[in-house]
């Protein structure tokens, strides 16, 4: 583990609270980030963060460290993306047209072609939209491994699953969302 979060999660323990809060600093945007991808939702997100946060702070002490502070910390916050997501299942929503998902700023590099800006946000929101097709179980592997980046040691630490079965789905997840995208052309 990470010397300098060892460190602030001792300090934490022994009582110094404001240490809990460098480490919030420190991960709050990357958990956003990868919460907002599964819960679609930029206020989901965040409070999603926001509790994994509360959870973990309440938790500190069973914390072991015997992995990295931000892997518990991703288990948490996913656990809790993903009980959110099961929770509003049922309510279908027609109101996230409007989301900031395409509003990422243009690459003026782009080979120059004018319509490649246009072309990308199309082909970003037939991902994310074939994503949410997904089930939750593809989608967070697909989010953890693909999108994240993250090694899949972590991702099967993190869903408490073996290696073996992060594997299995990343496969059929990456075939089904495949045949998704298939599907729109």
């Amino acid at each position: 583990m990470n010397t300098d979060d060892r460190r602030l999660i001792a300090e934490c323990l022994a009582g110094n609270v404001p240490a809990f809060g460098v480490l919030v600093r420190r991960y709050q945007d990357r958990l956003f980030n990868a919460v907002l991808r599964v819960v679609d939702n930029a206020e989901d997100a965040a409070d999603v963060v926001q509790d994994a946060f509360l959870n973990a702070y309440q938790s500190l002490n069973s914390f072991k460290g015997d992995s990295e502070f931000f892997t518990w910390l991703y288990r948490i916050a996913f656990n809790a993306a993903i009980s959110l997501r099961r929770k509003r299942k049922a309510v279908l929503s027609f109101d996230g047209a409007g989301d900031d998902k395409t509003n990422e700023p243009v690459d003026p590099s782009e080979y120059g072609r004018p319509g490649i800006a246009i072309e990308r946000s199309e082909e970003d929101a037939l991902v994310l939209v074939a994503l949410e097709r997904l089930s939750m179980e593809h989608r967070v592997v697909l989010v953890l491994k693909d999108m994240e980046g993250r090694k899949y040691e972590e991702i099967a630490e993190v869903l408490d699953v073996p290696i073996g079965t992060v594997r299995s789905r990343l496969h059929r997840a990456r075939l089904e969302l495949r045949e998704l995208l298939q599907r729109e052309e």
